[in-house]
């Protein structure tokens, strides 16, 4: 393995300062824009919400967003980095995607989706080097010119068993009505694990919320997708604003980390089994939800990657396949009309490769979500939590000796957990629009005490219709 020391050219440092500092002061004017309610509708689409509506009331569902994030990394400390380092020279990287929604009433209850999705950027240093990835938006493929494809295309039904409703929630992907409270939901085709698994109030959406990946969802459980983060199977649920029960069945990655789905379904799979309790404390709603899963991959235990050829593991898999237990505690609670909190536990056993996620064995966090009420904004949200990731004794002893995940891998690691703090502020600027400023320090990045901590500065422009 061959090693690489840094050193920090001042021009680029200064430059990475100058343009961070100027990104910062255009949030800062925008803003002090006087708040845009968002009952009132795009500008620039005169008459949209009410053509929405006769749509929909027509059988038909359309919706879009585009979301543009910026973030740039100070330099930090590096005595060495390897092939899947985050690099300590100051950088920038930028992502865009844009999503456009349409659906279709087919009868009752019954509905055709179809969500086309045009990206476009990298994260930062190719989306390697941090297990708490500060971008939710980056994808490990990236691309410098707009790709497009089809991330979500699948069939919903829903049986209503109770006569009473309850409100929209404001999902795009769904028809803007009153739901059953006691319902049955079938969803197939292709969509996201985490359209349907570990909800949070708070931390779930890094369009509008937390950007970092360990707040979208429990940072050891290793999700089934492709590297684009969506995937093909089938989930039922049942719920009846007390209790809910989701389960699935999904295609995980043919190789570790690809966009290929494995072709054998009925060998390579991830099952999902989660239990939720929604209830209320001193008169303020919260929920819990526990989430179980097994994946069965073409994943290599650890003991046999570092018997064998450690650096040619992860685009040719070796011998058959293995299964990855998880676990996910889930909880969120309000606390005031401004104020709401959340945790999060996750687990995997830590015996064979992360096939698709990111690189953690264990992971807590916890974090809070303030509306700017007292301040006389009270649609602009303040963000503050933390995540400590962690690695089993296996995929340590496995990064130390040289060896390569999909993420991580700096050849050689001084083993601590890596931590990552994230700060954001977003408030609506424009009808239909909001901005959002955000800083996170990663402590440990990759688990690795010899280098860092990094600093990341970052700003997120989100439209949506």
């Amino acid at each position: 393995m061959h090693y690489m020391s840094e050193t920090n050219r001042p021009d680029a440092t200064t430059a990475f300062y100058l343009k961070t500092c100027s990104g910062i002061a255009a949030g800062l004017i925008l803003l002090l824009l006087p708040c845009a309610s968002p009952a009132q509708e795009p500008a620039w689409f005169p008459g949209l919400a009410s053509r929405q509506a006769l749509l929909e009331d027509a059988g038909w569902l359309i919706h879009g967003q585009a979301t543009f994030v910026e973030q740039g990394n100070a330099a930090f400390r590096s005595p060495y980095r390897g092939p899947n380092s985050l690099q300590p020279a100051a950088m920038q990287r930028n992502t865009f995607s844009s999503d456009l929604i349409l659906g279709r009433r087919l009868w009752e209850g019954a509905e055709v989706v179809v969500d086309g999705q045009v990206i476009r950027g990298y994260g930062l240093s190719g989306t390697r080097g941090v297990a708490a990835f500060p971008n939710g938006e980056a994808f490990r493929i990236g691309s410098e010119v707009p790709a497009g494809f089809i991330p979500r295309a699948f069939f919903r039904q829903t049986i209503g068993l109770s006569a009473d409703a309850v409100p929209p929630d404001g999902d795009q992907l769904r028809f803007n009505r009153p739901l059953p409270r006691e319902r049955i939901t079938i969803t197939a085709g292709k969509f996201s694990v985490l359209d349907v698994f570990d909800d949070n109030r708070y931390a779930h959406d890094p369009r509008t919320q937390f950007l970092n990946w360990a707040f979208v969802g429990g940072g050891a459980f290793d999700y089934a997708n492709d590297a684009k983060g969506f995937t093909n199977g089938i989930a039922a649920e049942w719920e009846d604003g007390s209790w809910g029960v989701r389960l699935g069945g999904f295609q995980v990655a043919r190789r570790i980390n690809s966009l290929s789905l494995d072709p054998q379904p009925g060998r390579g799979w991830q099952a999902l089994a989660q239990l939720d309790h929604f209830h209320e404390l001193g008169g303020r709603p919260g929920a819990v939800r526990l989430l179980g899963g097994l994946s069965r991959t073409r994943s290599q235990t650890y003991a046999a990657l570092l018997a064998g050829d450690i650096e040619a593991t992860n685009e040719s898999p070796r011998g058959g396949y293995r299964i990855k237990q998880m676990l996910t505690l889930n909880m969120e609670q309000e606390v005031s009309d401004s104020l709401g909190a959340f945790v999060r536990f996750s687990w995997n056993d830590g015996r064979s490769q992360q096939w698709m996620y990111t690189q953690m064995d264990w992971a807590a966090s916890a974090g809070i979500s303030m509306r700017g009420t007292a301040w006389e904004r009270p649609y602009d949200v303040v963000g503050l939590a933390g995540n400590i990731g962690g690695l089993s004794s296996g995929q340590r002893r496995f990064l130390e000796a040289g060896g390569l995940g999909f993420i991580l891998g700096d050849g050689r690691l001084n083993y601590r957990p890596e931590i990552a703090t994230e700060l954001y502020y977003d408030a609506p600027v424009a009808p239909g629009m909001n901005i959002a400023a955000n800083i996170q320090i990663i402590t440990n990045p990759g688990h690795n005490a010899d280098r860092g901590p990094v600093v990341v500065f970052g700003g997120r422009l989100r439209t949506a219709f």
